[in-house]
């Protein structure tokens, strides 16, 4: 019998999305209930609630367990859980046992209704220590903590919102429950996730079919939340993932999807929540290669190898590490610092802020940094955002006239 890996702290999906006539008498009731509004990371967050994907938990975090989930990365029960999920809010007349209307920011839209168990403070830098081991603000996950609402509120939720990721995103978007569903029409019982911000250049592309050797399939898991600037937009990245599925995995072994989340840069943390909500997803494996889930030079390029080999997670899915991997001239192909005995001077080095760099700044990219049916992708996407550019210039010169 086909055995796909069960939820996280759970024996089955735990989504906080309500359905049919329910939704229609909650947003009737949200019109007369006080408005908490929410910001692209708590959205994101929210959404995932409504769809298992941050199961066992039943909502935003009270102090006792954000106090646990910093220090011991665990929840006050003892259930594992790496990073705060919590909501804040500078609204001072809001109280415990209140019901709330939760509002996304940028589109007005009531998201979920919460009944408020715990209104608290937190020692903001105490967090940003403990998850990002930082609190220099030009990080962008620190960045985000300091700048939340003094207060902190808690509560079960009732998500009545899709975020409007399936009718933007279409069959590219999926949710736990499909991607099951997926795995088990397959018959893939062993599945490695793929995490990823970026198009996949030739170092993603073999860190994947390496998976594919020890696993029944992969999934390509790239976030639709909002990234930082300067990253590729999921619509141009969703495009170029797909031609080099096409052209260069064999047909049935690859599943490419998207989840709601934003970045949090959190390094080695995220790692970990990256496998958790993975193991909710219904995969046996997550992918960590070098400076997993990084951002600058805060962490080190194998920290994110390291967590898991330093606490206990209690996760099912396990970290498929894979040393640092590279373009070798004197092997002929792609290889890591495990496999290529050869020097530096023979390895052409691959990353996604690398190929970022040269596409922005229109210089050539070697050859055997990425396919050439991906780069064509990115290239016209670079190339019209110069156009847009030099449009938005000119016209700003014959306004001044």
């Amino acid at each position: 019998m086909l055995k796909i890996v069960p939820p996280h702290g759970n024996n089955k999906l735990m989504p906080l999305a309500i359905e049919g006539k329910e939704v229609l008498l909650e947003i009737k009731k949200s019109e007369t209930l006080t408005r908490v509004t929410c910001s692209s990371r708590e959205f994101g967050d929210v959404i995932m609630f409504g769809i298992g994907g941050f199961t066992p938990l039943e909502g935003f975090m009270n102090s006792a367990d954000w106090l646990s989930v910093c220090k011991n990365m665990t929840l006050e029960n003892g259930t594992f859980w790496p990073i705060p999920i919590t909501l804040s809010t500078n609204d001072e007349d809001i109280k415990e046992g209140q019901e709330v209307a939760i509002v996304y920011e940028k589109t007005n839209e009531v998201i979920a209704t919460m009944v408020i168990s715990e209104k608290y403070i937190i020692d903001k830098e105490v967090e940003c220590n403990e998850v990002f081991k930082t609190t220099n603000t030009d990080h962008p996950g620190v960045a985000i903590v300091l700048s939340q609402g003094k207060y902190n509120i808690a509560g079960k939720i009732r998500v009545i919102s899709d975020g409007g990721f399936p009718k933007k995103y279409g069959d590219l978007y999926m949710t736990p429950s499909q991607t099951r569903s997926y795995f088990e029409e397959k018959g893939w019982s062993t599945v490695a996730a793929f995490q990823t911000r970026n198009p996949m250049h030739r170092s993603h592309e073999y860190l994947a079919k390496i998976a594919i050797e020890i696993c029944d399939g992969v999934m390509i898991h790239s976030t639709l939340g909002e990234l930082k600037p300067g990253d590729i937009p999921a619509e141009v990245r969703s495009k170029a993932i797909s031609s080099l599925i096409e052209n260069y995995f064999v047909n049935n072994t690859v599943l490419q999807s998207g989840y709601p989340l934003d970045m949090r840069y959190a390094g080695p943390r995220e790692a970990l929540l990256h496998a958790l909500f993975r193991q909710n997803y219904g995969c046996s494996h997550l992918i960590v290669g070098r400076d997993h889930a990084g951002v600058g030079d805060y962490y080190g390029p194998f920290d994110s190898h390291n967590i898991f080999d330093e606490i206990d997670t209690g996760l099912i899915t396990k970290p498929l590490k894979i040393d640092w991997t590279f373009w070798c001239n004197k092997c002929g192909g792609m290889s890591s610092m495990k496999t290529c005995p050869h020097s530096h001077e023979d390895r052409l080095l691959l990353s996604g802020s690398k190929l970022r760099h040269l596409l922005s700044e229109n210089e050539e990219v070697p050859e055997n940094f990425s396919r050439p049916e991906v780069l064509e992708i990115l290239q016209n996407y670079y190339a019209g955002i110069k156009d847009d550019a030099k449009v938005k210039v000119e016209l700003k010169g014959h306004s001044a006239k």
